[in-house]
């Protein structure tokens, strides 16, 4: 049997606006209800002299769940003949929200409930904004207890524009306002005689005309790089990428991209344990493939289809998060972020707007978001990263930030937003702001020393080459030495301070080591010495990082053998490391860094 479709629907309105008279009507007018329980309940209310109301449904239900019934008060469940449906309604709002940011539920569309005889309130606008910020778009108010106000078009059309102003500026275009009585079922299950002014759908056939979310296997291509093995037994030479595939699927032939690199190749053999060898692979499968060229890439980067769409890659995204660290999140604090296998570096840049949870205050000053405040803001990450937006492609959507080894916030990415003013660029013009000039002018420097400063890096894309390339760097550093050069050498790997490979290579430590050698190159090439690195696999985006930290001063890259570069252009490109010292010597004589009559 064929499993049915499922749409999750989150409903939100002040308690006395009738959201729990909407549920209620909607779980009896589907036949949604346990056999009996209308009935129940209504005898109940005229044993007792009360007035029926459909929200007793749901005090009934929580009833039975304390009885040892496993019904979820957070979550009510009713069915049309096109699908089942999860109705989202957590009277807790710090839970709620929680829950929505961070992913414990999904919704698809919302439905924001409004009192026609009370109007527009404080709350409304509230639960606007809670709509906004969890980035849900297919959007239907329902302009409730239309009975009170004798079904006047006037009130409805009053709410519609009154109501619509106020939601276009958070960034909220409904599909509908539908003009209902909850309490008689007018235009819930069936269109009502009392709206005949009304020509749109009734509420269950909005809700069946809502758009659901596609199946993963539907979405484009994504599977984040876990780890990459290598096997050597019996000849065995293959490089295995594997990861989970989170959405879409993969085939042998597919040309694939790996992002932030954007380094390319193509699958050659989809692998796995124990299994046979197949030509597809789908959606949740944990997967390894080998590529029909040798790329070295490294965990965390995201393995996309070079023919589907792509995610953004970049260095700062607007996200809503919420936040649950006992400390509060605050602006230009290192944290980090983890979204897929991704480590890196993040820093908080700029707050748009708070909710307090408990209260549901909205507060566009505060400038720091505390414990269990949901908050829009605009994130940067030490390096550009490859995310989609929320609405596009959920699992690469969302985040978390840890803060002293705890995860302290949950969050979703709504857009992403242009590099066009980094904190690097602000630290660095802050840093050369701040410098103090020597009295000793870098031409008098040269002349003592007898050659100018210079920031040499080396570098290779050449799988094995890391020995290799430190050994290029101190014998450089000795042939200088020994010819009376001021000249001195220091390796990523001597700052990582003997960590182990695989703490080396991940992001934020990597992003760390490579801030912290152009900072050192930048006082070394001031005071006119020769500075050397090596930094095996530099990526496009370090290597103008290096650049940048190393200004106003002159940097020289050197890559040996393949090169790690998408679009970056090394000032010297040398075959072997047999006579790569001598290579680089003769460069710097050529750019007359040392001068000829020296060596």
């Amino acid at each position: 049997m064929e499993a049915r479709e499922q749409m999750n629907i989150v409903i939100v309105g002040h308690v006395d606006h009738g959201k729990s008279t909407v549920i209620g009507r909607l779980l009896a007018d589907t036949g949604s209800l346990p056999e009996g329980k209308l009935e129940s309940v209504k005898e109940f209310c005229r044993k007792n002299a009360r007035p029926f109301e459909y929200a007793f449904l749901l005090d009934a239900l929580k009833d039975e769940q304390a009885q040892g019934i496993t019904i979820d008060t957070a979550r009510c469940f009713f069915k049309t003949n096109k699908r089942d449906y999860i109705i989202i309604d957590a009277p807790g709002h710090v839970e709620f929200l929680k829950n929505m940011v961070t992913g414990a539920s999904r919704a698809e569309a919302a439905l924001l409930v409004i009192d026609a005889k009370e109007g527009i309130k404080e709350n409304s606008k509230r639960h606007g904004h809670i709509v906004s910020m969890l980035g849900i778009k297919q959007v239907v108010v329902l302009v409730n207890k239309m009975d009170l106000v004798g079904f006047d078009r006037e009130v409805y059309e009053a709410i519609v524009s009154e109501f619509g102003e106020f939601l276009q500026k958070v960034n909220i275009r409904p599909i509908n306002y539908i003009p209902i009585s909850a309490f008689n079922g007018d235009n819930i299950a069936q269109r009502s005689r009392n709206t005949l002014w009304y020509d749109g759908p009734t509420v269950l056939e909005q809700l069946d005309g809502f758009v659901n979310k596609k199946e993963n296997r539907q979405l484009p291509f994504r599977m984040p790089v876990q780890d990459i093995y290598k096997f050597t037994e019996e000849g065995d030479d293959r490089r295995i990428v594997a990861g989970t595939i989170i959405s879409g699927s993969i085939s042998v032939g597919d040309e694939v991209v790996f992002l932030p690199s954007n380094k390319k190749s193509v699958i050659k053999s989809i692998e796995g344990f124990n299994v046979k060898p197949r030509n597809t692979a789908y959606a949740d499968e944990a997967i390894g493939v080998t590529l029909t060229t040798q790329i070295y890439i490294k965990p965390g980067e995201l393995m996309v289809k070079a023919n589907e769409k792509h995610p953004s890659v970049s260095s700062r995204f607007r996200a809503n998060i919420f936040w649950v660290g006992k400390a509060p999140l605050i602006k230009n604090k290192n944290y980090k972020l983890k979204i897929g296998t991704m480590k890196i570096g993040v820093k908080l840049i700029e707050i748009s707007h708070i909710i307090d949870a408990a209260e549901l205050n909205i507060d566009t000053f505060k400038d720091q978001v505390e414990r269990h405040d949901v908050a829009e803001c605009i994130f940067e990450t030490a390096k550009p990263i490859a995310y989609d937006v929320i609405s596009e492609i959920e699992q690469t959507g969302r985040f978390v930030i840890v803060d002293n080894y705890e995860i302290s916030g949950g969050g979703i990415i709504l857009e992403a937003v242009p590099d066009t003013d980094s904190s690097l660029l602000t630290h660095i013009r802050e840093r050369e702001f701040l410098w103090e000039k020597s009295l000793i002018s870098a031409k008098q420097r040269e002349n003592a020393y007898g050659h100018k400063a210079k920031f040499i890096v080396i570098t290779s894309g050449s799988e094995g080459k890391e020995k290799d390339i430190q050994d290029i760097g101190r014998q450089l550093e000795e042939r200088l030495f020994n010819m009376k050069y001021k000249a001195y050498y220091l390796g990523v790997s001597s700052i990582l301070h003997g960590l182990a490979s695989d703490v080396a290579n991940s992001y934020e430590d990597r992003d760390e080591h490579i801030r912290q050698i152009g900072e050192l190159a930048r006082i070394f090439t001031d005071s006119g010495q020769i500075f050397i690195t090596s930094i095996f696999n530099l990526d496009d985006y370090e290597a103008k990082k290096l650049k940048l930290l190393n200004q106003p001063n002159e940097i020289i890259v050197v890559n040996i053998g393949q090169t790690p570069f998408n679009n970056f252009v090394p000032d010297a490109n040398i075959e072997d490391t047999e006579g790569a010292v001598e290579a680089v010597c003769e460069l710097l004589k050529r750019q007359e860094i040392i001068l000829e009559y020296y060596i």
